[in-house]
């Protein structure tokens, strides 16, 4: 008996509020049967099949007036191989769950991104990334995977099975199929030790290159209208292991972070000639500290208050002149931009459209509260992040389409012709990938 349940016409809203869909169906398969099954009605009902997970893309990538597909009962590990040191995860498994979980045997994924509320699924197929020297995305630690094809057919994709395939789906967009089941490489269990420090913007900048090779795993936040920056460090320790005290880690990530940092962001809303002000308290209120502790309690943090955010990938040897140009442009433009701009960096990939695909990579990140006008500072930064040949997040805002991409990413025509084979008559197809792979 089936266990795949159906809702019609409900809307659905992404975690940040600016993307909503009314699909004519939801449906939640309980097995990749199920799964396959509601991929082949959609098709004879002349439906169009779009994939979510919990929803933290800014684009409209997983919107359809089709059948939205709710992974929620596709959760939990169908595997640990411990000679092969990888592990087999249903694709509707959020991040955090798979970190507990990964802990409790031992292992842990070598990277990840600075939020874990993702379905592994949906964050590897919009190419979230953490920050690393040699470690790349959380799609470059995939290893194999399970995809339900526009016919209802399974594909199961490795480096040696399917190539091709493999090469891009690790971050496919959902435009290749529906991803079922994820094999990603693990180590076992390890510690790291966080550094995190203010440093004037200058010195972060005029010392990039030196930080970046020094540390395993190197990052920070500039704080618009202000020279002030707040780094992170992320270094293999030896041990011992030394968390952050409850009460400190209450204190600073959720008190200070999350509820303090919201009142500001509302107070700055509602007043923007404020923000310059708001924005140099901000960026004194946290202290320096060091701790030690497993990965997923280091790499990630809690992120309550809600926004839209922008991100481009540049590269990373034109990071600097891409900060003192946004730098620039802020501070000459009159904006009130009262979120921090994050930067991290990534290696090199193999994967076709990975926004790090064959070249050295620096992320910039700007965000704005939700509920405020973003489309401004938003479309300024682009500007700059497109003078410099950026690859913008595929779920973060952006404008960019199919002609842009094909000159930004030289694999692009292969990723199309396998679209073009994967799903010939579109059962994939939405306004976004419309825009950004073409018809």
């Amino acid at each position: 008996m089936s266990t795949m349940s159906s809702a019609r016409n409900a809307t659905w809203r992404n975690w940040g509020g600016n993307v909503s869909a009314r699909p004519a169906r939801e449906v939640a398969p309980a097995s990749v049967e199920e799964l396959a099954a509601a991929v082949r009605r959609a098709a004879e009902d002349g439906l169009k099949v779009k994939a979510v997970g919990t929803g933290h893309s800014f684009t409209s990538i997983a919107a359809t007036d089709g059948v939205l597909i709710r992974p929620r009962l596709l959760t939990g590990i169908r595997a640990i191989d411990r000679e092969a040191m990888t592990v087999t995860v249903e694709a509707g498994t959020p991040l955090k769950r798979l970190n507990a979980a990964l802990a409790r045997e031992g292992l842990s994924l070598t990277n990840m991104g600075d939020i874990m509320e993702q379905t592994v699924s949906g964050a590897t197929s919009t190419g979230t990334h953490g920050t690393g020297r040699e470690s790349a995305s959380i799609a470059a630690q995939i290893k194999g995977l399970e995809l339900v094809t526009a016919d209802g057919s399974v594909l199961t994709c490795s480096a040696e099975e399917n190539p091709a395939v493999f090469a891009a789906a690790r971050i496919g967009l959902g435009a290749l199929g529906v991803v079922t089941a994820i094999t990603f490489a693990v180590e076992p269990l390890f510690l790291l030790t966080a550094r995190e420090e203010p440093m004037p913007f200058d010195r972060v900048v005029a010392e990039f290159d030196e930080l970046w090779a020094e540390n395993e795993h190197f990052e920070f936040y500039w704080f618009p209208h202000t020279g002030n920056t707040n780094t992170k460090r992320n270094n293999r320790s030896a041990g011992p292991e030394q968390p952050v005290g409850r009460l400190a880690g209450w204190f600073e990530d959720e008190f200070l972070s999350n509820g303090v940092f919201q009142v500001a962001q509302w107070a700055g809303r509602a007043a923007p000639a404020t923000v310059p002000a708001i924005a140099r308290i901000s960026s004194r209120a946290l202290s320096a500290r060091t701790y030690t502790d497993i990965p997923y309690k280091v790499f990630t943090s809690p992120r309550r208050v809600r926004f839209v955010e922008m991100e481009y990938a540049v590269p990373r040897a034109a990071l600097v002149d891409t900060l003192r140009e946004l730098k620039a442009m802020v501070d000459r433009s009159g904006l009130r931009v009262s979120f921090p701009v994050e930067v991290r960096t990534a290696p090199a990939d193999d994967i076709t459209l990975s926004t790090a695909s064959g070249r050295d990579s620096a992320y910039i990140a700007v965000h704005m509260f939700r509920g405020t006008p973003y489309q401004a500072y938003f479309t300024a930064a682009e500007r700059v992040f497109t003078a410099h040949e950026g690859r913008p997040h595929w779920g973060k805002v952006h404008t960019r389409d199919a002609e842009y991409f094909s000159r930004v990413y030289p694999r692009f025509t292969e990723f199309t012709a396998l679209r073009d084979r994967l799903d010939p008559e579109r059962l994939f197809q939405n306004d976004y990938l419309r825009r950004v792979l073409g018809a």
